[in-house]
């Protein structure tokens, strides 16, 4: 995964791209708080960013801030590189917006193992996004039945739109995804098919 650095100290910055790139994540560098917030409000831009507090222009709390106030974009992983280690520094960092946060001089296998967090945190938020995406499309995709329909007071067949009457079953069936199993109510056994047996059974007498 590409990592942007914001870092104005050369040595700093040069340290960091050596050790992402030796740990494989093509790093894009500037050396500002303004450039840092150009790049991340790009369509395009890395998911995980290493901001330096102290820097020109714009510092790192401000371009936390910044990001997180474009709503609609989808949030990158930010982590803030500083020499403040008092406590109220941390919790100013946080409260702007970033991510986590990692003290200068760094020590590598810290900043591998905040990385490797970043980039969990990452893919779980992409997994997430995909479910949402999957359910959404699912939900697009329920036939619904609404609006008024045109029903026949005696045969309750139900008018189309193309003014052809169909069967209260079939029209269900044709616009929404339920099902139907056919029985018979005690209503209907009473005044339809008990008569028809005995009409059936009056019948058979009559042919004996």
């Amino acid at each position: 995964m590409e990592i942007l650095v914001a870092e104005d100290d050369l040595v700093s910055r040069r340290a960091l791209e050596a050790s992402l790139g030796k740990w494989g994540h093509p790093v894009l560098l500037v050396e500002d708080g303004a450039a840092a917030y150009e790049v991340l409000a790009r369509d395009t831009a890395p998911r995980l960013a290493i901001l330096d507090w102290m820097m020109p222009g714009l510092d790192g709390p401000t371009v936390c801030r910044m990001v997180r106030g474009n709503a609609g974009r989808p949030a990158p992983y930010l982590i803030l590189l500083t020499a403040r280690g008092a406590t109220e520094d941390r919790v100013a960092g946080l409260e702007a917006g970033a991510d986590d946060y990692i003290s200068k001089p760094f020590d590598r296998a810290e900043l591998r193992a905040r990385i490797n967090v970043g980039l969990r945190m990452l893919a779980l938020q992409r997994s997430l996004a995909d479910r949402v995406a999957e359910l959404e499309q699912a939900l697009g995709s329920v036939r619904q039945l609404q609006g008024l329909l045109p029903i026949c007071s005696y045969c309750k067949r139900i008018r189309t739109d193309g003014n052809y009457w169909q069967r209260v079953e079939e029209y269900i069936s044709a616009h929404s995804d339920a099902q139907f199993s056919h029985g018979i109510c005690p209503g209907c056994f009473d005044t339809v098919v008990k008569k028809q047996i005995e009409d059936h059974r009056e019948a058979n007498r009559d042919q004996a």
